[in-house]
């Protein structure tokens, strides 16, 4: 069982599939407190419904390290071990990640290395990409660049929009966070550099995608 600690700062539907899958059975972990760095959002009715405790410490006024210093006092106070980044619309100083060294997870809406940063479903629609997909990865001092522990990938269409293929992406994002984080909390995430082994996972080498679909010739 791990203690998470999660920070949101919108509608929360990745704390939704989170908290759904903990309710389940599925998910090894217990959400100790969500943090909201924005009063009112939409996320902190879903875990006032679930009797989670919640957290508001609005951002403004502090500077970013000592705004972190905040969050790391309450997570601490709540016996956090890991963070989770639902929806968490600010950027990370090193305040933080020293306190919970990789041990902070970050969900992103493409596959990472391609596209960091926010609002990136036009920028994958306008390149031309015939997939796109979604990250979950430790967060390091960089922007989306620490170490992937899982990705899901979706088909992009040709007459996607960047709302019909955030969509789509999110239906994945649900899925594999809570995945990451069982796996985080059965000890099977090893760290070596830049990868994330997963142990006890079998090879899938003849799985595969094709977009558009295309007849295969077999020699």
């Amino acid at each position: 069982m791990v203690n998470l600690g999660v920070l949101v700062s919108g509608s929360g539907s990745n704390l939704q599939a989170i908290i759904d899958n903990i309710e389940a059975g599925r998910l090894d972990a217990q959400i100790k407190i969500v943090i909201s760095n924005i009063p009112d959002v939409y996320a902190l009715d879903r875990a006032k419904k679930h009797g989670i405790p919640l957290m508001v410490i609005p951002h403004k006024g502090f500077k970013r390290e000592e705004y972190d210093q905040k969050m790391v006092e309450a997570l601490k106070a709540n016996k956090v071990e890991l963070v989770i980044l639902a929806g968490f619309m600010r950027i990370i100083t090193p305040v933080l990640l020293r306190a919970f060294p990789m041990k902070v997870m970050n969900i992103h809406p493409a596959l990472l290395p391609a596209f960091p940063g926010t609002h990136v479903w036009q920028m994958e629609v306008d390149s031309g990409v015939k997939f796109a997909g979604c990250t979950v990865h430790f967060v390091d001092e960089g922007t989306d660049t620490g170490p992937i522990i899982i990705q899901a990938v979706v088909p992009v269409y040709d007459d996607d929009t960047a709302d019909t293929l955030n969509a789509r992406i999110l239906k994945q994002e649900h899925k594999i966070f809570s995945q990451a984080i069982q796996l985080y909390a059965e000890g099977r995430l090893e760290i070596k550099g830049r990868r994330v082994l997963a142990k006890g996972f079998p090879k899938t080498p003849d799985s595969f995608m094709i977009n558009p679909p295309a007849r295969i010739f077999e020699r």
